[in-house]
């Protein structure tokens, strides 16, 4: 009999696919307030509180949260993806997830991150009743130098550098079991789980062409180039493969400067493509997996709305921090009939190096989650991890993008999942975060 990814995972994993109602969870979830009472997520949590279960354990917990109050004693075959229409993304709550500061380090390397994403989506808050959370993973394809291994603190391994043309990150996939379960199908149990979850998921890519290479067989990559015919070919496909295992969001790094736009702000390293070529490539990702609800997301592309309107893109950043609650409603209000493009709210970006306050925080998290009218003018917002579970005082979102520490103390990967993390202040903090969107959840 073919299993479906998640039972195939579970197999590949030594476990059986039959599951138990987890009753502590069930008692302690936070449901949503209202009318969204039977949307429930763990929330009081630090993230280690998730990380040292077992996969088993965590899919468990996602079934035992199930929204209908149906619990499936094994995970049904077809799942799809939260319905909110085909320009979903102009609305929705991006979540970013560094998939490689919480895989397991072990012994210098550093693997299964989609695993670990796999035991923390029961802490990701479901979507709301007019619009959806989208979680982006930092990483799926391998990074340039370094990829599987632990560096030190201060020791460049960034993730802002891609190889396309082979298989997904080592430091994403489990390869020990690859013999029973493909890169593909590990990552199909976690979109699986996430929509089970309802629960939308993307991930983030650059484009700066000297920032990505080509991978060869028995040769050295090539340097990759928009005007290579091939190249463009190769991305194309790459693209098409995830959204075709049911990711369904783009975040394109540097999307702002695509064209040759305002590039004296720009800090990428190399050309990037063509706005008419951008354009021929979104449509074409559309058109070879049949998806028009596919959501494009720009990071900075936020002033001339238009120009990234017409270039396909759903959402944009970096045009308001959500310091304003009026601030936020006014642009909401003024944006309202604009129905398939909108900048949004930034609580934090992928650049943050820290120093703002939980109170902070907190405060832009409120203006992105109710800063409108009516909740069908929402503005898109994004938030990193750290936004919902506070990394530790001596880092930050960006050194955790630019360098993959252990912070394990004692060589274990559950030191480092228990010390990446702040510990009980960060407890509070995500409770205050989830009780922000457990009135968001009618809306």
């Amino acid at each position: 009999m073919k299993l479906n990814s998640v039972n195939k995972l579970l197999k590949a994993l030594g476990e059986n696919t039959k599951l138990k109602r987890n009753d502590y969870s069930n008692y302690i979830a936070f449901h949503g307030v209202g009318n969204a009472y039977s949307k429930r997520w763990l929330g009081n949590i630090v993230p280690a509180d998730l990380l040292k279960l077992s996969v088993k354990e965590a899919v468990e917990i996602i079934a035992t949260l199930s929204e209908s109050n149906i619990f499936y004693d094994k995970f049904p075959d077809y799942i799809g993806t939260p319905v909110y229409g085909d320009n979903w993304g102009r609305l929705a709550n991006y979540i970013e997830i560094n998939d490689r500061a919480i895989a397991v380090m072990d012994n210098g390397c550093t693997c299964k991150g989609i695993l670990s994403c796999i035991k923390l989506l029961p802490a990701i808050p479901p979507s709301a009743k007019s619009f959806a959370n989208c979680i982006i993973l930092s990483q799926i394809w391998q990074n340039i130098y370094g990829d599987a291994y632990e560096k030190g603190p201060f020791e460049e391994n960034s993730i802002y550098g891609l190889r396309l043309n082979t298989s997904y990150s080592d430091n994403i996939i489990d390869y020990s079991i690859v013999d029973k379960i493909t890169p593909e199908e590990q990552l199909k149990a976690f979109v699986d789980l996430a929509h089970f979850r309802g629960i939308k998921v993307g991930f983030r890519h650059v484009i700066s062409a000297d920032q990505i290479k080509i991978a060869r067989n028995y040769r050295d990559d090539e340097i990759f180039s928009w005007q290579n015919p091939e190249h463009v070919e190769i991305y194309i496909t790459e693209c098409v493969k995830l959204m075709n295992l049911g990711f369904e969001c783009m975040f394109i790094d540097s999307a702002k400067h695509i064209g040759g736009y305002d590039m004296a702000n720009y800090t990428g390293v190399g050309a990037l493509p063509e706005y008419h070529q951008m354009q021929y490539i979104l449509n074409e990702i559309r058109l070879r997996t049949g998806k028009t609800n596919i959501s494009f997301v720009g990071e900075k592309s936020s002033d001339d709305f238009e120009r990234y309107r017409l270039m396909g893109l759903n959402a944009g950043t970096d045009f308001i921090t959500g310091d304003d609650f009026e601030a936020v409603r006014n642009l909401s209000e003024r944006l309202k009939y604009y129905r398939d493009y909108a900048p949004g709210v930034e609580v934090t970006n992928d650049n943050n190096e820290g120093g703002l306050s939980y109170e902070q925080k907190l405060n832009r998290i409120n203006s992105a989650l109710f800063g409108y009218y009516l909740a069908s003018d929402k503005l898109p917002s994004f938030m990193q991890m750290n936004d919902l579970f506070p990394l530790r005082y001596d880092t930050s979102t960006h050194h955790l993008m630019m360098t993959n520490p252990s912070y394990s103390t004692d060589g274990t990967a559950l030191s480092h999942f228990e010390n990446l993390f702040a510990k009980d202040d960060g407890r509070y903090y995500n409770k205050c975060a989830g009780e922000l969107f457990a009135y968001a959840l009618e809306k």
